[in-house]
């Protein structure tokens, strides 16, 4: 299998102000630092995590949007700058995102028709008949029927919308789709067609998803590989029937026992966090999730883990399982 993105030791530090008496003081804030992961052709990966943890952040890192302060993304092999220029420009014709909002990622002063035309016209890609014929073949495959092409956004509801949305980043047939929360917006009748939809996308053109969500349903369902981000750090990757079957790390444990089961019911276990995560501009040395963890030990507030793999497909940065990948005293409670 082609390996389509590759992300190496990416940080992202961002040089802010913060108040200290009647004066400001420089701090660094740390919104990724250090991940690392691969993406496959054709497959999907979820980046789950609270809100700051620096998903958005990693997006705009790989798309090229966002210049990393240190670390490297290469797509297809060649290195992804922020530099924007014919390079660069040749690669997002590879590379597309799909938002969050899809009303404010659309034109409400055009139909909706040219704002999916409008990506071959700045690409120069085909003359003005086969342009028509490619947006309006898409558009209708995408369940977009004709008397919608002439609407303006505002016309139209959030899942058509959102189509829109999709049809104006596959319109160049990209090899990579950044979703950002793409069906968050959208009621849950809404959201099972626009993630069916993504899925046979996928299927039927080989598209590779980099799927961020707080939904971790969505993830579990639409994902190959699932990350989990705490503070900027990926604490641990895993296909996602392993991950939400048996989390490893506590804090992927606190996250999976949010999620209703209807099998479990009242006897579902919750793992409740204690305390606040740490300010991201006064991190500790060591683990960025010691202050939270139930199993901190002193090796975890003097020395940062490292994502180590556990087997071929599983990694996750965490002392316990640093010599043991099993212990017995390692906080491994599955959920059935």
């Amino acid at each position: 299998m082609t390996t389509l993105l590759q992300v190496q030791n990416l940080s992202k530090h961002f040089e802010v102000r913060v108040p200290e008496g009647w004066r400001q003081r420089k701090a660094t804030l740390r919104a990724v630092d250090d991940i690392a992961f691969d993406l496959q052709a054709g497959q999907t990966l979820g980046l789950v995590g609270e809100s700051g943890c620096g998903k958005t952040t990693t997006a705009r890192l790989v798309l090229g949007l966002t210049a990393a302060t240190q670390g490297q993304v290469l797509f297809n092999g060649q290195s992804v700058e922020s530099k924007r220029d014919a390079t660069w420009r040749a690669q997002r014709q590879s590379m597309q995102m799909v938002y969050q909002n899809p009303l404010g990622a659309l034109d409400r002063r055009l139909n909706v028709i040219s704002q999916v035309l409008e990506p071959l016209l700045i690409h120069g890609l085909g003359d003005s008949l086969s342009q028509t014929e490619q947006v309006q073949d898409l558009m209708s495959s995408l369940g977009l029927p004709r008397p919608l092409w002439y609407r303006f956004p505002h016309e139209l509801s959030g899942g058509q919308r959102q189509r829109v949305v999709l049809s104006r980043a596959l319109i160049l047939k990209p090899s990579l789709l950044v979703c950002d929360e793409p069906v968050s917006a959208l009621d849950v009748s809404i959201q099972a067609q626009v993630i069916n939809l993504l899925q046979d996308v996928q299927e039927r053109l080989g598209v590779a998803y980099l799927f961020i969500s707080h939904d971790l349903k969505v993830v579990r369902q639409v994902s190959d590989q699932v990350a989990v981000m705490y503070l900027g750090h990926i604490v641990e990757q895993a296909p996602p029937n392993q991950l939400f079957s048996e989390p490893w790390h506590p804090y992927s444990q606190a996250l999976v026992s949010s999620v209703p089961s209807l099998w479990q019911g009242q006897n579902q276990k919750r793992h409740i966090l204690q305390g606040d995560p740490p300010s991201p501009l006064s991190l500790q040395s060591g683990c960025v999730f010691q202050n939270r963890c139930p199993h901190a030990q002193s090796i975890c507030r003097q020395v940062k883990p490292s994502l180590t793999p556990m087997n071929p497909e599983r990694q996750i940065a965490c002392h316990l399982f640093a010599e043991h990948p099993r212990r017995s005293d390692a906080p491994m409670e599955a959920r059935s």
